[in-house]
């Protein structure tokens, strides 16, 4: 018997399609999806979510940053017989107020079939490949978290621990937490990029100057007052007394699920930023 597709969604992003490379490279059968791909899948067309599902058996669940996952996608997918959803979500969620990923997990952990949350750090590649390449660019990087050091995660550990999610036993029900081995400081990960490429890199860790980045981008003052205590949140400044954040750094999620260690930032850095100005 033919074996049935896994369906990635976001397949052309950062962590989706490296999924769907892990998923072919395994011989499963992939059928990658998107806004734009050869299969399209759009969250905001409902018409797109009936052929993209025909057949599946297990999702690769993950909503671009603006959307959320809509619980009539998820009803939809158990309705044609899926019966294995793993879903992209984010560490602190609770600590940030992230309700869309919140309603997200609360979502698939309802679904009534089997389930996997991978909570991730933040990922190594939103320097690369994510918004935080034009500060990096331009030399200077403000984020309002101080020298909170942060449990930094290549995308490609996080496809890894997706990928054992849709095609093994024993993760179901499971919420992962998925991190890089060590935490870092932002400024401490800029000082490692900077390093590798020869850039002269700056970071910024204040709410004044985070506001001040977001003024000169043009985005616009409720937004960022909003994700200024959303930060807080996560630091766990906005707490009485000062608290630090109240997650730890780093987990051994990736060595647990995978048999390897996770990739250090520093040989992301080396194998990305080298030679690049």
């Amino acid at each position: 018997m033919t074996e049935q597709p896994i369906l990635v969604l976001g397949a052309t992003g950062t962590t989706g399609r490296r999924v769907a490379a892990r998923l072919a490279a395994r011989g499963h059968v992939v059928r990658g999806a998107s806004r734009h791909g050869v299969v399209r899948f759009d969250w905001s067309d409902a018409g797109t979510w009936r052929p993209a599902l025909a057949g599946v058996r297990s999702v690769y669940l993950m909503a671009p940053h603006e959307l959320p996952v809509e619980p009539a996608f998820v009803r939809e997918a158990v309705g044609q017989g899926v019966r294995r959803l793993v879903l992209l979500s984010s560490r602190a969620v609770e600590e940030m107020g992230d309700e869309r990923l919140l309603a997200a997990e609360s979502t698939v952990r309802e679904s009534g079939v089997e389930w996997t949350v991978v909570r991730a750090d933040w990922f190594n590649q939103n320097f690369d490949e994510g918004f935080f390449r034009p500060a990096i660019e331009a030399g200077e990087l403000a984020v309002p978290v101080g020298d909170t050091r942060q449990g930094f995660v290549d995308a490609d550990d996080i496809a890894a621990v997706a990928v054992a999610a849709l095609t093994e036993a024993g993760h179901e029900g499971k919420t992962y937490e998925v991190t890089g081995p060590r935490g870092l400081t932002f400024g401490e990960a800029l000082d490692i990029i900077g390093e590798a490429s020869g850039r002269r890199l700056t970071f910024r860790g204040s709410a004044d100057e985070y506001r001040a980045q977001q003024a000169a981008l043009g985005m616009p003052e409720e937004q960022t007052e909003q994700e200024v205590i959303a930060y807080r949140q996560l630091t766990g400044l906005g707490h009485p007394g000062g608290a630090r954040q109240k997650v730890e750094p780093t987990t051994d999620t990736v060595a647990t699920v995978t048999g390897r260690p996770p990739i250090d930032f520093a040989d992301y850095a080396a194998r990305v930023w080298t030679g690049v100005r």
